[in-house]
């Protein structure tokens, strides 16, 4: 069964996704399937190994630097995600989260923020409950199926492969932080 492209998905509107985007105080980011490419990897003394595209690690700094709370909502727990998550100064983690609605009502209190202000990225069912309440809900271009036809956003990018970088850069866009950021870079 192949999967519906952003054109397909019933919930774009391209003005839409920018005013959702405009109006975000905080963006919740998935890790495997979204900071990663989903696989996992086993070292040889069991660990997990996980690879993350160092763009993406930028974009997020950009939208820190702008002034939207970011956050970890994660279904695994790894001290691999933790240090990641500290190198890009992510201060609200959530790992091991087996209801990740209770987790994003925590953050909401946490930032003092309502859901319409909050975004989401996620990849699978699991990210659903979240996907479904926040006011911005994106995810990678090889998510599932049933998440896509409920995104306002769907990037082109895969998951580990640089959709979250699209996102960031997408958001800061919408709300007009893009060009400033990048003049500070060329400074």
């Amino acid at each position: 069964m192949s999967q519906p492209s952003i054109a397909q998905s019933p919930r774009f509107d391209a003005a839409d996704a920018n005013a959702r985007a405009a109006r975000l105080r905080v963006m919740v980011f998935d890790v495997d399937g979204v900071f990663t490419d989903g696989g996992l990897r086993y070292g040889p003394a069991g660990e997990v190994i996980k690879t993350f595209d160092s763009l993406d690690g930028h974009g997020v700094k950009l939208l820190a630097e702008a002034g939207i709370v970011t956050a970890i909502i994660s279904g695994r727990k790894s001290d691999i995600v933790a240090r990641r998550a500290a190198d890009l100064g992510i201060a609200h983690v959530y790992q091991g989260v087996h209801d990740k609605r209770a987790a994003f009502a925590d953050l909401c209190a946490q930032a003092c923020a309502t859901a319409d202000v909050c975004g989401h990225i996620g990849d699978d069912w699991p990210d659903l409950p979240v996907l479904t309440r926040v006011g911005f809900a994106a995810c990678p271009a090889n998510a599932h199926a049933e998440v896509k036809t409920r995104c306002h956003w769907i990037a082109n990018s895969r998951g580990g492969e640089g959709a979250v970088r699209e996102l960031c850069d997408f958001i800061l866009r919408a709300q007009g932080r893009y060009d400033a950021l990048l003049a500070e870079a060329l400074a």
